[in-house]
């Protein structure tokens, strides 16, 4: 479901924030942009949001701004690293037989020889958490307010739904009818003696071969399960994907069977509004 959120906080010597967004996806696919002192703690931070959300597309940003301080501009050096290169340096040189340097700038510049502060780092750490918990608060509560608006519109789709299979339902009669009378016509226009009994056999065929009242009945029943589905606390999403499915499969059959034109027009207009529903349903959780 579509959502977006951000929430700034400032601290002593620090500001941090966090920025999302989610879009529909059919499974949960989280994606965290942190700053490298935090890759740590992805695994972290991402078991909250799997506790806050069940399904969507989701991406966070963290940034986090140091005030700078008079210790904030100390460079902490690994000697250890420093150690190493130099002892590398010496064994480059007695395989190459050459006499290397290796620049002060050099070795500021080696990956690891400038440590990162990471006690300081791992205290921000509730910080962070805190204010991830936070957005995620705001963000869920713009996909509630988005997804009432869906469940709303998938609703008023549903009762258009059922009045066009209760007109489809009252017609049948009348259809059935107009079959019958097309079929005596036609026997009636070959000027033939036609054999009663082997008559209504043929006409009991084609009602049977053109009776939609199971699709109807299934028709009614998935709607009902929808507007059911719609008003549970949990994730339905997949639940209303596969009612969608089954919705489309009833309006199909009922278009096949058809025999009149008025129901090929309402099994249309169900095919409609089922994939008006199942473009909605593609965003709810």
């Amino acid at each position: 479901m579509t959502a977006f959120s951000r929430k700034d906080k400032a601290e002593t010597n620090l500001t941090l924030s966090w920025e999302m967004r989610t879009v529909n996806h059919r499974y949960l696919d989280i994606s965290l942009s942190l700053p490298d002192s935090f890759n740590a703690y992805e695994n972290d931070l991402k078991e909250i949001i799997r506790s806050n959300l069940g399904r969507g597309k989701f991406d966070a940003k963290l940034t986090l701004k140091q005030t700078h301080t008079e210790d904030s501009y100390k460079i902490h050096i690994d000697a250890d690293m420093v150690k190493a290169l130099k002892t590398a340096r010496q064994k480059l040189e007695a395989l190459t037989k050459k006499p290397m340097t290796l620049s002060a700038m050099e070795i500021l510049q080696w990956p690891g020889v400038i440590q990162e502060e990471e006690k300081k780092q791992a205290s921000n750490l509730p910080i962070v958490k805190k204010l991830l918990k936070e957005t995620l608060t705001d963000l869920i509560k713009m996909r509630e307010i988005e997804g009432e608006r869906l469940t709303q519109l998938i609703l008023s789709r549903c009762e258009i739904a059922s009045d066009i299979v209760k007109t489809v339902r009252e017609r049948r009669v009348e259809v059935q009818l107009a079959i019958r009378e097309k079929i005596i016509k036609k026997i009636a226009d070959l000027d033939i003696t036609a054999d009663n009994n082997r008559l209504e056999q043929e006409l009991v065929y084609q009602a049977q071969r053109l009776d939609v009242d199971e699709e109807l009945d299934r028709l009614d029943s998935h709607v009902k399960e929808v507007k059911s589905a719609l008003k549970s606390q949990e994730p339905v999403g997949r639940r209303l994907d596969f009612l969608m499915q089954e919705l489309n499969r009833e309006a199909n059959t009922l278009a096949a069977k058809s025999n009149d034109a008025q129901t090929t027009k309402a099994a249309v207009e169900l095919k409609v509004l089922i994939e008006q529903m199942r473009e909605q349903v593609m965003n709810i959780e």
